[in-house]
């Protein structure tokens, strides 16, 4: 591993060590599970479930040029942390909607434009060409949610009204006989219906009354009716609770019931499928759930979280080159830390170092203070010539339950086999409590070249006995594709 990685991963290490084992994300270097956002959280913090997409554009990303943008510039990294845009289900919501959310310094091109001279933080709402509609400013140097929420429900609300207007128009149009006119307007209504799915749906009925046939139906727009949202908010953070708690069975159920109050919310359907793929092991359950969200209006943190999971099943069906190009597309969509655990472990096993060190820097970049992070860069560390540097990392975490996998891994590269072995036991048979998800990683244990000291190990053997057999045991791989994140 390169050097430049090891200083990146030695300035994290002031950080304390966080004790995480009643929180249920799954095996391994952590992640996944809990709506795809897993190894993010401690046992008894205060559950969120609405994680709003933000995200840093980057120069080589492609420029926003439809719908509108949400600009927050912080003050300060604790600013951001302790914001409370980072969770929102109002703004989650509008990003199924054409409204991207964009975090943005204010000394790039973008914060000199929209943000030079004013006080931060500030969020700006503008066009997808600049242009500005509204600012929130700060309270004492915070921005509230409710505030930029509002900001943008009372935009909506406005353009609402103008397409209310010219769906009359074109209704009286209609009337007078006037088909090719109305036709006309209730075509630029329809062609709004990324942002305005209701009124789009309005048009395209009213097309069809006046023989337009190329309409394609319209999604249901979310619910955001304040009293029903809560409701539905309430209902996830209680499966979320259960989901943590192990008790998969009631966040099944209540993740359903939440699905069900509002079937154009894509975070239940996130949550549902992260929780077959990832703790049950119900991989067709969990496909068909991924393949739905990729079908309808979702923002990009859902969509990104499907493409992972289908990309990480379908590796372990040994589809590798497909698995790969899911994956890279989640990275695309939404910059996930699970998902680029995930791509430095492929490409950590076809052997192509420089761009596995490049993704393990792109998950410490997007969460440089979380352990699973730490641990999962431990393993790669350990078999790359920094042992000591790793049995350090695995000594101070060695209680993280969840991370029993890769904290094997470091110990059976550093030659401790007893050790390497007893936390693979903990791993298969504390940890994991469904045989359909304990065979698949018993079958990528076997088939780790982390384990190459073990492979003939009797010991070894009998404890993986139970492996699927989906993966080529002759196709050793330095972490199995599924393992960067565990699973």
């Amino acid at each position: 591993m390169k050097t430049t990685f090891i200083r990146t991963l030695f300035l994290t290490l002031f950080v304390p060590v966080l004790v995480l084992e009643s929180w249920a994300t799954c095996g391994g270097g952590g992640g996944g599970g809990v709506g795809g956002m897993g190894g993010g959280g401690m046992a008894g913090s205060d559950p969120q479930v609405y994680q709003v997409p933000w995200r840093v554009l980057k120069p080589q990303d492609p420029p926003v040029t439809t719908g509108l943008v949400l600009y927050w510039f912080p003050s300060s990294t604790n600013e951001w942390q302790q914001s409370s845009l980072r969770t929102s289900r109002d703004l989650a919501l509008y990003a199924t909607q054409c409204v991207t959310m964009e975090v943005s310094d204010v000394h790039t091109p973008t914060g000199q434009k929209l943000a030079a001279d004013t006080t931060l933080p500030i969020a700006v709402l503008a066009e997808a060409d600049g242009t500005v509609i509204g600012r929130v400013e700060n309270k004492n140097g915070m921005l509230k949610a409710e505030q930029v929420e509002k900001l943008v429900a009372g935009e909506i609300k406005q353009r609402e009204s103008t397409l209310d207007k010219q769906l009359k128009d074109a209704k009286e149009k209609a009337k007078s006989g006037d088909n090719a006119a109305a036709i006309q307007i209730y075509r630029g209504v329809y062609e709004q219906k990324c942002l305005f799915p209701k009124k789009a749906k309005d048009a395209a009925k009213e097309l069809k009354k006046l023989g337009v046939t190329d309409v394609a139906e319209v999604a249901d727009p979310p619910v955001f009716d304040p009293a029903r949202s809560a409701r539905i908010e309430r209902t996830m953070i209680a499966g979320l609770k259960a989901e943590m708690a192990a008790n998969y069975s009631q966040a099944e159920r209540l993740y359903s019931q939440a699905q069900r109050m509002d079937p154009a919310d894509p975070a239940p359907l996130r949550y549902l499928g992260e929780l077959y793929r990832h703790e049950t092991g119900e991989w067709e359950k969990a496909r068909r759930i991924f393949e739905a969200i990729l079908a309808m209006p979702a923002d990009p943190l859902s969509r990104a979280v499907a493409l992972h999971g289908l990309g990480k099943m379908t590796i372990h069906d040994g589809e590798f080159a497909k698995g790969l190009a899911l994956m890279e597309k989640s990275v695309q969509t939404y910059p996930l830390a699970l998902a680029n655990r995930n791509l430095a472990v492929y490409w950590n096993s076809e052997g192509d170092t420089a761009k596995a060190d490049h993704y393990v820097h792109e998950a410490l970049a997007l969460d440089p203070t979380e352990a699973y992070n730490l641990v999962f860069a431990a393993a790669f560390m350990a078999g790359n010539g920094h042992g000591d540097e790793a049995l350090k990392i695995a000594r101070e975490n060695e209680a993280m339950l969840p991370a029993s996998y890769n904290l094997a891994a470091i110990y059976a590269q550093t030659g401790q086999r007893d050790k390497a072995l007893a936390l693979l036991k903990r791993h298969f048979f504390e940890y994991e409590r469904y045989q359909a998800v304990r065979a698949e990683e018993m079958m990528e244990a076997r088939v780790d070249a982390v384990f190459a000291s073990l492979k003939n190990d009797a010991e070894f053997v009998a404890l993986t006995s139970g492996a699927d057999g989906k993966l080529d045991p002759s196709r050793t791989v330095s972490m199995d594709p599924r393992r960067g994140t565990a699973h």
